[in-house]
């Protein structure tokens, strides 16, 4: 099944993920629509768009996650699509309910899958029932102190307790031992309140040295599924990813295999639509089920740098109707491929660094990719994200993509502002990452932190 291709898509976000969808569109040759807060008025995506809508102040409440302006901006400029990239509204399921209302696609899952895969007790509920190991854990909520007792016990110390909404670490305590675990649970239902209105917690296993290890699906919404292989993301600092890697260096082949057939399958008795993200800690040898992102990833083009497939492009196809124009046997996996973030932070302290760029010089050369949109001369604003960039970096062997973004890094310069560049620089020295020997705790035991 085919079906009608958009003629225009609005970009409902900014920055480098809004010129890679900006990209995707023009080489489907389908018109792009900007949105941008004053703040950004001069960012690239806006520069190169077909047509742009300014949509409010800097603060993101007032413009990116103003649901009623994006809306308006879709009917001024006459869109019949909107991509919301990853952040802001891209896991919202009211905002594209509304879309949807209004005769407008939105270009992701549908508003129930995204609903679903928001709650994490439902979200871990649905997937048990497809088949996909998870962590052991409470049976959804934890609702009284004498319930959190008895199920901590049951599952074993160290135990974490997590928000059931929401994400980036906010909600979530290690408890070691029981004396710690109510007021814990105190501090992690406050925390989950005031970042995202619902202070409903439950606890799980807590694992000692697992590796964070995602799956990415794609799925058509007619029934038919496909994963794309595996990412590595154990890098990571207050539970936010700093570099990704694919294939991982801790799976084979055999496991590969089978825990991509396994949520492929699940993905299609499900019915999904769009790109998604199973996410999953893995250690001994066992995979448990975390969370599932029902959007685009920030770390997606080491998937594409490895299988030689437009994620954004798929996206844009299936949200319009058709098929998956790729089945599993298609997918085949080459070389190896890493991505760093470029935030514009101290590379230690990591406090951000707004400012203005006074030089840019991106590096270049066979396998390596910068995907980013700011230029010299631009002015980071200090409202949003620091990330200011991705240098990804491909080889046919991991050892010679470690050689690659090594040279990649030491080309890249970017003066006037602090960047994480110098942190890779030291990373990418260490044997234990050029062994692949590391857990998603190993930077921040790295950094010296806690």
């Amino acid at each position: 099944m085919t079906g009608a291709m958009f003629d225009k898509v609005l970009i409902a976000n900014r920055g480098e993920i809004a010129l890679r969808i900006q990209r995707a569109c023009k080489e489907l040759g389908i018109s792009t629509v900007a949105v941008h807060s004053t703040a950004d008025a001069e960012a690239m995506h806006v520069r190169l768009a077909d047509e742009s809508v300014c949509i409010g102040p800097p603060q993101a409440s007032d413009s990116y996650l103003n649901i009623p302006r994006l809306l308006a901006a879709c009917e001024i400029t006459g869109a019949d699509a909107v991509h919301p990239g990853y952040g802001f509204l891209s896991e919202n399921a009211r905002f594209a309910e509304i879309l949807e209302d209004h005769n407008i696609t939105f270009i992701g899952p549908t508003s129930e899958h995204i609903r679903i895969m928001g709650d994490k007790i439902a979200a871990k509920e649905t997937v048990q029932k497809l088949g996909i190991p998870v962590v052991p854990g409470s049976e959804g909520g934890i609702t009284n102190e004498k319930q959190a007792i008895k199920v901590a016990g049951e599952i074993g110390y160290p135990v974490l307790v997590k928000a059931a909404s929401g994400g980036g670490g906010r909600g979530m305590k290690v408890v070691t031992k029981e004396s710690d675990l109510l007021s814990s649970m105190a501090a992690a239902r406050s925390e989950a309140k005031a970042a995202f209105g619902d202070d409903t917690v439950y606890i799980e296993k807590f694992l000692t040295k697992p590796r964070h290890i995602e799956i990415q699906v794609f799925g058509d919404g007619q029934g038919n599924a496909i994963h794309l292989g595996e990412r590595d993301c154990s890098l990571q600092r207050r539970h936010q990813k700093v570099l990704e890697e694919a294939p991982s260096p801790s799976l084979n082949a055999d496991s590969r295999k089978k825990i991509g057939e396994t949520v492929a399958k699940a993905m299609s008795e499900l019915n999904y639509r769009g790109a998604g993200t199973i996410e999953f800690l893995y250690e001994d040898g066992e995979f448990y089920f975390i969370e599932m992102n029902t959007r685009l990833q920030v770390e997606h083009p080491v998937t594409e740098m490895i299988t030689g497939i437009d994620l954004v492009l798929e996206q844009i196809r299936v949200a319009s109707g058709s098929q998956l124009t790729i089945s599993q046997s298609d997918v085949t996996f080459s070389g190896h491929a890493i991505e760093c973030r470029i935030n514009a932070e101290n590379p230690r302290t990591f406090r951000p660094s707004p400012g203005r760029i006074t030089y840019w010089h991106p590096p270049g050369g066979l396998g390596v990719r910068v995907d980013s949109g700011v230029y010299q001369g631009y002015n980071i604003p200090p409202y949003y994200d620091s990330l200011i960039g991705k240098l990804i970096v491909h080889g046919k062997t991991r050892n010679e993509c470690l050689m690659r973004l090594k040279r990649a890094l030491s080309e890249f310069v970017i003066d006037g502002i602090e960047t994480t560049i110098p942190l890779f620089n030291e990373l990418i020295r260490q044997p234990d990452i050029a062994n692949g020997m590391y857990d998603i705790h190993w930077l921040e035991r790295f950094l010296g932190k806690p």
